[in-house]
């Protein structure tokens, strides 16, 4: 299990991802290109971690399905 990932977000450009513990910090290894980790994300989050999307004409995230992602 990663790293106790709760958040995951993929920016509005959809090549970069932020993931962040439950305290809010983020974790550094899944942080970078969407394409190079996606994989390993969807691997190491547990169940109950959240997954979204930011976007470029709005502050709000939109939460997906980790199917969707």
């Amino acid at each position: 299990m990663g790293k106790n990932i709760k958040t995951v977000i993929r920016c509005p450009n959809h090549k970069k991802v932020m993931v962040f513990d439950d305290t809010g910090k983020p974790i550094p290894e899944y942080q970078g290109r969407y394409e190079e980790l996606k994989e390993t994300i969807l691997k190491d989050a547990p169940a109950d971690a959240k997954f979204g999307y930011y976007f470029d004409y709005g502050p709000e995230l939109r939460e997906v399905p980790r199917e969707e992602w």
